[in-house]
């Protein structure tokens, strides 16, 4: 995915131009769910999506959901898309066999903690799922996608970027308006200090925060910076905050595959700079294994301001053993 255009954070003249083909784009959106009938595939779904292309906070969102229901005796599994990868599905995503080219890098993260299928047709992946044992699915990512009926919908914002400039793409980051998606939501997840005017008084938000794992193992070591992720200045941000000395970074496109030539030229990069080359979690699964072994990564887990709160929006597919809480 390219990185996104800057004029995707305020409005100006040319998403001024390009908001006819917003308007469009958000009105095939709404004809498209208006003419598709969800189907129920028998155990709950939790869907986890966002209003913006790319960088919210969905994975780390769906990583919390998944270790919350195993706790609760739930045999959740996700359901991806695949994005980035070659293969079709409905596929169960084996870590130790598949590479991010093959599968993509997010269900190849996912996959490490929580079964994962991909494919673009959810309900052939959501049947997969159920006859390989899942009792209850989460959707990393199809909000827009009508095929499924969702019992729960959470909606994941970035809270320092928000909504961008508010416009539909192309005109904006928007995948389509914002007043309809959110009378479909269940609640808002926002990641981070709230910066955005967007109105949110008819919706629960859920309050949550990314942390750094291990943080202390990076404060004062000098690093190399680089990711190809939604906002990498976000990634930079946080080694900043554990203090980490950042010699330099590098941004890449979202879900770049690095090739050998991009990292041979890190590697140069950060020795002449006398520093350590460091990336995101789902950077590092793009690399070749040989790279895993010289490149560190900093993990992040989502934590939840108020579980109560969580609680009480997933409610409905908690309560009970799998048999009641189905339908």
């Amino acid at each position: 995915m390219p990185r996104a255009p800057e004029f995707w954070a305020r409005p100006g003249v040319v998403s001024d131009l390009l908001a006819p083909l917003g308007w469009a784009y958000g009105a095939a959106s709404a004809a498209r769910r208006a003419m598709t009938h969800p189907t129920r595939v028998g155990v709950p779904t939790i869907c986890v999506g966002n209003l913006t292309a790319g960088g919210a906070g969905k994975t780390p969102v769906v990583l919390s959901l998944a270790n919350l229901l195993h706790e609760r005796g739930r045999k959740p599994h996700v359901l991806s898309r695949g994005y980035g990868g070659h293969l079709k599905g409905p596929l169960q995503v084996d870590p130790t066999r598949h590479s991010a080219g093959e599968v993509g890098d997010e269900p190849l993260l996912l996959a490490a903690a929580v079964p994962c299928w991909i494919g673009a047709d959810r309900i052939a992946s959501a049947r997969a799922a159920i006859a390989a044992g899942a009792d209850l699915l989460l959707l990393d990512d199809g909000f827009q996608n009508p095929a499924l009926h969702y019992d729960v919908v959470l909606i994941v914002i970035d809270g320092s970027y928000g909504i961008g400039n508010g416009r539909v793409m192309p005109a904006g980051p928007l995948r389509e308006p914002v007043a309809p998606a959110l009378q479909r939501a269940s609640a808002v997840v926002m990641i981070g200090a709230k910066a955005t005017t967007l109105d949110l008084r008819d919706v629960p938000v859920l309050a949550a925060r990314l942390a750094p794992v291990d943080a202390q193992e990076f404060a004062g070591a000098r690093v190399f910076a680089f990711a190809g992720i939604g906002r990498p200045e976000k990634f930079f941000a946080t080694l900043r905050d554990v203090n980490a000395e950042l010699a330099w970074t590098r941004d890449f496109a979202d879900h770049h595959p690095y090739g050998e030539g991009d990292l041979v030229t890190l590697e140069a990069a950060a020795q002449a700079k006398n520093a350590t080359l460091i990336t995101t979690e789902k950077d590092w699964v793009r690399l070749a294994p040989p790279w895993r072994k010289k490149i560190r990564m900093l993990k992040v887990t989502l934590r939840w301001d108020d579980a109560a709160a969580l609680e009480r929006v997933l409610a409905r597919v908690l309560k009970g053993p799998p048999e009641v809480a189905r339908g």
